[in-house]
């Protein structure tokens, strides 16, 4: 009774305390953690939305933010709280139960939203208050009743919200440069519907897309506060309104880097059949997008149309990413194993494809049924679902459905396909095979900036690969062949060598 009573009386002040929370992130492929530290980084992205709901919050409310991947949650910022936001994705699940819990000993009020509260929130603790999907409509709401003491258990749409008046995130609320890249979000969902995706669930199928003004404003904003690196625009599928994107959004994009000198490069998420429209390509480059993530899934054909994955089929996958390359991007690939149709062969395949495709930075799956897609229902309804996703597909021997192919033969498999790529001499091998392929292009080379973290890189490369790796004969060969062959690619085949530590460690 006496933690009731203290969150009532908590909603009747005035001004609140608002702590916003970001969990910590499980060792996955994408967190980098152990490299970040040579880079001089605490973590590889802010929390973009808690970001946003806070600039969306009154401002006479105070904020602030603990993003649990760069600093420490004392129990005196949940003591200065009246109310806290917690925000996360199913990879954050563990760390987000434990601060819940945390929390609730203090008697603060909890709001939950996110990606991970919005599919599975029936396994979580229950918070007071949830949001289930987007918020930019429902935190109106929640405001309103706040200020009519009428707040309710659960905040959610009957439809996708217009993003186009969404403000500029709160950026004031952490220190920007202890991460590796900023973020910015364009637009929200695609048009494709793979089964096991839950972008549909998520955010729709019908992007939906900021104005020009509001991406312009958002860059401005980064560069005022002094940042001059990367930013990865988060969209599901950036090219998913190719028409806006094509006709207004790049060719102000390009504009302001050129009148700026082009501070920002850009990486983000596409679909294949970017390597359709050579404009859409050339745009990109030239707006500064120098990286690209490309769900690939299988070069076989029945996992493609099993998955939904159509856009992939009746195409040739190796020239498709080799086109990209050429133009100056550089292709990141999503694979998986594990389909229905896989027979033992897909795995000299998916390895065939990713030497010969020169993807370096190749994250291979295991299948994983996500809570609300496509394929968790069609596999609960034959009663193959046998425990909840982690969010980490690259753990080597865990799935949470009965597979069609024998487990053993699966993970078996599925482990001679990591300890192939991400061995030394594999995968020193495809860097060489993507650097002749890469063509960058002349403007990225006018505007590198040298700084501390890339000489420590250096040598700590030298040191972690070139002297103490088991690798060090490979590493030296590649080095001394792009000092020779393509001596303007050498900052590449470091960053490249370094990555490497990062994948062998985690998929190990």
């Amino acid at each position: 009774m006496k933690n009731e009573k203290n969150i009532e009386n908590n909603y009747k002040k005035d001004s609140l305390n608002i702590l916003l929370i970001y969990p910590k992130y499980t060792k996955t492929f994408w967190s980098f953690d152990n490299i970040l530290g040579i880079l001089g980084k605490k973590a590889s992205f802010p929390p973009l939305g808690l970001l946003t709901i806070s600039s969306m919050l009154p401002k006479s409310w105070n904020k602030k933010l603990v993003d649990v991947n760069v600093d420490n949650l004392n129990d005196s910022d949940i003591k200065w709280a009246d109310f806290v936001f917690i925000s996360a994705m199913i990879v954050q699940k563990d760390s987000t139960v434990q601060i819940i819990e945390r929390v609730k000993k203090f008697g603060k009020p909890i709001a939950g939203g996110g990606p991970l509260f919005t599919t599975g929130w029936e396994s979580l603790p229950k918070v007071e208050h949830l949001f289930i999907g987007e918020a930019e409509d429902t935190i109106k709401e929640f405001i309103d009743d706040f200020n009519n003491n009428s707040l309710k258990p659960c905040y959610q749409s009957s439809k996708f919200p217009d993003i186009s008046n969404v403000p500029v995130p709160d950026w004031n609320l952490i220190n920007i440069f202890r991460y590796h890249s900023m973020c910015i979000q364009y637009s929200r969902g695609c048009p494709f519907n793979c089964e096991f995706c839950d972008v549909v669930v998520l955010n729709g199928r019908n992007p939906r897309t900021k104005s020009t003004k509001q991406v312009i404003l958002e860059l401005e904003t980064l560069y005022k506060a002094g940042w001059r690196g990367g930013i990865f625009f988060v969209d599901d599928n950036l090219i998913g309104n190719k028409s806006k994107l094509k006709n207004e959004i790049l060719p102000a994009i390009i504009s302001w880097q050129q009148e700026k000198r082009y501070p920002f490069s850009f990486n983000t998420q596409v679909s294949i059949n970017l390597a359709d429209d050579e404009n859409l390509i050339n745009l990109l480059v030239n707006a500064g997008f120098t990286t690209v993530f490309v769900g690939i899934e299988t070069p076989d054909e029945a996992g493609l149309e099993e998955c939904n994955k159509y856009h992939n089929t009746n195409r040739d996958l190796v020239s498709s990413v080799k086109k990209l390359q050429n133009a100056g991007l550089e292709v990141q690939g999503g694979f998986i194993v594990g389909f229905d149709s896989d027979t033992p062969s897909i795995f000299q395949r998916q390895i065939e494809f990713i030497q010969k495709s020169g993807i370096v930075t190749a994250m291979v799956g295991l299948l994983s049924a996500l809570p609300k897609t496509r394929l968790y229902k069609r596999l609960f309804e034959s009663k193959r679902i046998i425990s909840e996703a982690s969010g980490n597909n690259t753990a080597v021997s865990t799935l949470n459905f009965i597979p069609k192919m024998d487990p053993k033969v699966l993970f078996n498999g599925y482990r001679k396909i990591l300890e192939t790529i991400y061995n030394p001499k594999d995968y020193y091998e495809r860097i060489k095979t993507f650097l002749m392929e890469f063509k960058p292009p002349k403007i990225r080379f006018k505007t590198i900036r040298i700084k501390k973290f890339h000489i420590k890189a250096l040598f700590s490369s030298i040191w972690l690969l070139g002297i103490k790796g088991r690798g060090r004969r490979h590493f030296w060969k590649l080095l001394l062949w792009v000092a020779i062959r393509y001596p303007g690619l050498f900052p590449y085949a470091i960053g490249y060598s370094l990555a490497g530590i990062h994948f062998r460690n985690v998929l190990s």
